[in-house]
């Protein structure tokens, strides 16, 4: 079939590459080679139509209870919704590629028309001499269009692996801990594959957001204090490592580089070794920081650093303080080191004195040029799991701890890490997750529009 240069022909190639992928690649356009590699994964996805049919009935079935079938017979929900999400993945994927190949036949038609484009015709001679030719002569076509087509689509060759491994290894896990939110699944009468689990709707957010009083109100607490933790530990953390970087360089302390060097040891060494350390010695019975004190007669009794409801939430910002003020330190430093002398000098020209010219000069600048970091800092402390959970191991210092789970020291995502490893409430886990999510992902979104490769970024 001959295409027009007038585009009359247009909507031939678009109704043939619509009907059946890469058909218009061979029909019209000539490239056999691609056509049939699109042609082929069509025929591959229609032959896996009933693996597709069962995985999607099986996600909106979650299976059937079958308590007189032995148990590794039965049906098990969590594989099924699994399998679900993958299948709806590689659906997805595959009209995508559908897609691609539509826009892929009508932009070889545009060029065809613009640039005057012809196909190339191989004819064919006679005799057997010929016939080798022809064929040679088709197979050398081919394999120019096709490396052709390749140079083309190089950007999305290029992306597929990423995108991929974004879709299976994030999207895909993403979005089944998001569904599990909408479940039921939980311990003891809901857990695959002794038992089924079935779609609830928004019940668990009711119960959460308002149906209940008891996780309604550890839900509100829970909250607040990781919204206060995340600000605690991130202003102590930022003014703390402010401080050591205006004294280090304004005062003029010998071997600053020594002193630099043990400032960073805290921040070098892995946080839950910092964490268990810093958990035996703040121990109210036997820690070496009680025994120093009593020792020295500055107290009678023991401290409960960590066993006191409220004194443990002022210990776990002081000891974040101790092991995250070296990384704001040095970054305090390097944006110090940035500033041109040249207006400090103006400033004492001025008359300005030391405590003016950081408060005037100083901060402001190094603010300006961290606040970026200041906000991921925010975000980062509240999924700070290790900073909570192995300084304090969640000790019960609430009443409602049996009930829901949650302590008086608690963050969200330790609370999350209760709900699953020890209570396996996965439905009310994945519920919260979703929570956190919402709550971040505007400022991981405003971050990124701040970095200069969004601004600078053809989208």
């Amino acid at each position: 079939m001959k295409l027009r240069l007038d585009g009359s022909s247009r909507r031939s190639v678009l109704i043939a590459s619509v009907l059946f992928m890469g058909l218009a690649h061979i029909l019209f356009l000539k490239q056999y080679i691609k056509g049939l590699l699109f042609a082929g994964l069509q025929i591959f996805m229609i032959t896996r139509i009933p693996w597709v049919i069962t995985n999607i009935r099986g996600m909106i079935s979650l299976g059937e209870p079958n308590p007189f079938v032995p148990v590794i017979y039965r049906d098990h929900s969590m594989f099924m919704l699994i399998d679900g999400v993958i299948t709806v993945a590689v659906v997805f994927l595959f009209f995508c590629v559908y897609f691609i190949s539509v826009k892929s036949a009508l932009k070889l038609y545009n060029e065809y028309c613009t640039s005057g484009w012809r196909i190339p015709v191989v004819e064919r001679q006679k005799g057997f001499k010929g016939f080798v030719k022809f064929v040679l002569d088709v197979v050398l076509r081919e394999i120019r269009a096709f490396r052709s087509s390749l140079n083309n689509s190089f950007p999305i060759l290029a992306l597929a692996p990423s995108v991929l491994l974004v879709m299976f290894f994030i999207v895909v896990p993403l979005v089944f801990a998001s569904l599990v939110a909408f479940t039921n699944y939980s311990h003891p009468h809901n857990l695959p594959p002794a038992n089924t689990v079935d779609w609830v709707g928004l019940e668990n957010f009711r119960h959460l957001f308002g149906g209940h009083t008891m996780w309604t109100s550890a839900l509100t607490r829970v909250a607040i204090w990781t919204l206060v933790w995340a600000f605690c530990a991130t202003v102590t953390c930022y003014f703390g490592g402010m401080l050591m970087a205006v004294i280090m360089k304004e005062f003029k302390v010998k071997f600053s580089g020594f002193f630099r060097t043990i400032f960073i040891l805290p921040y070098a060494v892995p946080a839950i070794i910092s964490m268990l350390v810093w958990r035996n010695l703040l121990n109210g019975s036997f820690g070496a920081i009680n025994r120093t004190l009593m020792h020295f007669g500055i107290i009678e009794n023991i401290i409960p650093w960590l066993t006191d409801r409220w004194l443990v939430l002022f210990t776990v910002v002081l000891v974040n303080l101790w092991a995250g003020f070296p990384y704001f330190m040095l970054l305090a430093m390097g944006s110090m080191t940035a500033i041109s002398e040249d207006v400090f000098e103006a400033a004492k020209i001025d008359g300005a004195s030391k405590f003016q010219l950081f408060k005037s000069v100083t901060l402001p600048l190094v603010i300006f040029q961290t606040m970026p970091l200041i906000i991921m800092s925010f975000t980062h402390n509240i999924n700070n799991f290790g900073a909570i959970f192995f300084l304090t191991q969640g000790h019960p210092f609430v009443a409602d701890s049996p009930a829901t789970g949650a302590t008086g020291v608690d963050i969200l995502i330790t609370w999350i890490y209760r709900l699953t490893m020890e209570r396996m409430w996965y439905n009310y886990a994945s519920v919260l997750a979703v929570m956190i999510f919402v709550v971040l992902a505007p400022f991981a979104i405003f971050q990124f529009s701040r970095t200069k490769a969004f601004k600078e970024g053809e989208l």
